[in-house]
């Protein structure tokens, strides 16, 4: 097990670090088998939250869940951003029954063991924690009393559980996409809590809004999408490590749509980061076509991105602002909601603010095509001005004219000459052409070394030694009892 964190060190510093890692897992693993836990929490606590990712990747998959479910909150938030996408996932769901491993190979890591995709999910409450329990038969449902039932593209049958058990109809998968807020935020006949709401889903190759409805029924949180996102196994894994993270299906609920608004907050982090390499790609003076098509395809992906942000921080305005107004939240509930309606608040400004900077952008980039357009079209000028004059001289030579004009001379020797005087005129004029370019940019230059010479020049301020006061040198206005300062 331990050879799996056994990268070649670098430097003796990275290899004290590695080795001090080696024993520290040695450590964890012989904790873990004497299920000494307290012994293991204290030995956790002064670990470095990159070295307890490397830990919770290294072990066997039932042992890293043991692990993660020690730490305290405040280490678990930063180990959590240490974790990969896949090791989360490993920590989320329930594993297999670990594969049979044969002598001499080396152990898998957490998150390479094969996992069952579980379509329903029951969330108990057990010492204050979310204790996640697979669903596999309506009886393993009828088994549990949860606070949320989970459905992730539920079947027919499923549904069906549901409805026999708790007696509730659950929505269908075409009505979540309706935009008038009737249909999305309502209280039915029994008095069920129905919210459709969109959660986004940013993936490297393309981000979506993802239709997740919700259903509060006798306190349980009942929820329903088609796909897996971040945000509910964000959800799930701070709950387990977090004692009175949630008390109930409306807290659960909450604690959902804080942690989308989180989501969208790290996905503007994104673009602002991406536009950043942009800007520096459009304000280098020279931008050719091929890398104004590419930067264009970027602002308009995150443009796409910023876009589905602001739809999806709009939407759970509209939600949180429909749970208050049905007063069926608590007080601190109530509070919770206030503070998360101040953080959409705060990323209206910023996906306002990206709107601009990508049309700036975008403009700018159009304008470097419009550029590189005309300077082809001053290319073709240029050399539609050289041939214009050659062209009158080749018509007077094809004219019968010419010939009697060079009668008695021989008519190679006078075509080779007339050629020759054409090729020596169109040089003249493309030197000619040239030169007038050059002296123009030559004046334009030194017109701009002259202002730069003159600001470098020009103080900020000089000092009146008469007066003793301060006077701007534009305005020639003194500010009276100001301290004099040499002027070197």
């Amino acid at each position: 097990m331990s050879e799996i964190l056994n990268p070649p060190a670098e430097d003796d510093a990275e290899a004290r670090q590695r080795a001090e890692e080696q024993e520290t897992l040695r450590e964890v693993e012989d904790l873990v088998r004497r299920q000494e836990w307290a012994a293991l929490r204290t030995r956790l606590e002064p670990l470095a939250p990159e070295s307890v990712a490397r830990i919770l990747d290294a072990l066997p998959p039932d042992e890293s869940v043991q692990v993660w479910e020690l730490l305290d909150k405040k280490q678990g938030e930063d180990v959590l951003e240490e974790l990969s996408d896949a090791l989360q996932e490993s920590l989320d769901e329930e594993p297999d029954e670990s594969p049979a491993t044969v002598p001499g190979d080396p152990p898998q890591l957490a998150s390479e063991v094969p996992r069952k995709t579980a379509t329903v999910n029951a969330f108990e409450l057990k010492n204050g924690r979310l204790r996640q329990v697979q669903i596999d038969s309506k009886e393993d449902l009828a088994a549990t009393a949860p606070i949320w039932v989970d459905l992730l593209a539920p079947s027919k049958a499923e549904r069906q559980w549901v409805k026999d058990i708790f007696d509730l109809e659950l929505p269908d998968a075409d009505d979540l996409t309706d935009i008038e807020e009737s249909a999305r935020f309502y209280i039915d006949e029994d008095t069920a809590v129905h919210l459709h709401s969109d959660f986004l889903l940013d993936k490297e190759d393309k981000s979506r809004n993802v239709a997740v409805a919700f259903v509060l029924h006798n306190n349980i949180l009942f929820s329903m999408r088609d796909e897996e996102l971040p945000v509910f196994r964000l959800q799930r894994l701070r709950a387990r490590i977090q004692p009175g993270y949630v008390t109930d299906g409306k807290d659960v609920l909450l604690d959902l749509y804080d942690a989308d608004v989180e989501y969208s907050a790290d996905a503007l982090e994104d673009i602002y980061a991406e536009l950043e390499k942009v800007s520096r790609t459009v304000l280098t003076p020279q931008v050719t076509d091929d890398e104004a098509a590419e930067i264009l395809s970027d602002i308009a992906n995150e443009e796409d991105l910023n876009g589905r942000i602001r739809r999806n921080v709009l939407d759970t305005r509209r939600a949180l602002s429909f749970l208050m107004r049905s007063r069926l939240l608590s007080t601190d509930q109530h509070d919770d909601v206030r503070q998360i309606l101040r953080d959409i608040d705060s990323l209206d400004g910023h996906t306002s603010f990206l709107f601009g900077k990508i049309n700036f952008l975008m403009d700018a980039t159009v304008g470097f095509i419009n550029i590189n357009q005309n300077k082809r079209i001053s290319k073709l000028t240029t050399i539609s001005v050289v041939f214009v004059p050659l062209n009158i001289i080749a018509g007077i030579g094809g004219m019968s004219e010419f010939s009697m004009m060079t009668q008695g001379i021989s008519w190679p020797v006078a075509y080779g000459a007339f050629v020759v005087a054409m090729g020596l005129f169109g040089w003249g004029t493309y030197v000619t052409l040239r030169w007038l370019e050059s002296r123009k940019a030559r004046k334009l230059l030194a017109a701009r070394h002259i202002r730069e010479d003159r600001a470098r020049r020009a103080p900020a301020a000089t000092s009146s030694p008469a007066s003793g006061r301060e006077c701007r040198p534009r305005s020639g206005r003194c500010r009276p009892g100001a301290q004099l300062r040499a002027i070197h």
